[in-house]
């Protein structure tokens, strides 16, 4: 599963690198202790508003083995994002892969 976190405030400003590592180690971590990985990346969406823009984005990727009973969590995880930091949105793609 992965999960793009958009760092532009609809307010204003950015999140910044301190409080994307208090939410990862709040909220994250504990929702998927056995593993994670985050990468920088740089994002383009379309708003609202129908503007295109782009944006700093953190990718977060969990392998997870029964997605179906990961769903409370990763629901927990987007909710607790768009909340905490105003965002209306957390995009999600969910493939399955072959791990070994």
């Amino acid at each position: 599963m992965n999960l793009y976190f958009g760092r532009d405030k609809p307010s204003g400003g950015q999140i910044s690198d301190v409080e994307w590592a208090s939410f990862l180690s709040e909220t994250v971590t504990p929702q998927f202790p056995d593993g994670l990985t985050v990468l920088d990346a740089r994002g383009q969406h379309r708003g609202p508003a129908g503007i295109v823009g782009s944006e700093r984005t953190k990718l977060l990727i969990v392998v997870v083995f029964d997605a179906p009973a990961h769903q409370r969590r990763v629901a927990s995880v987007v909710d607790a994002y768009k909340k905490r930091f105003g965002q209306y949105e957390v995009f999600r793609v969910e493939q399955p892969v072959c791990a070994a």
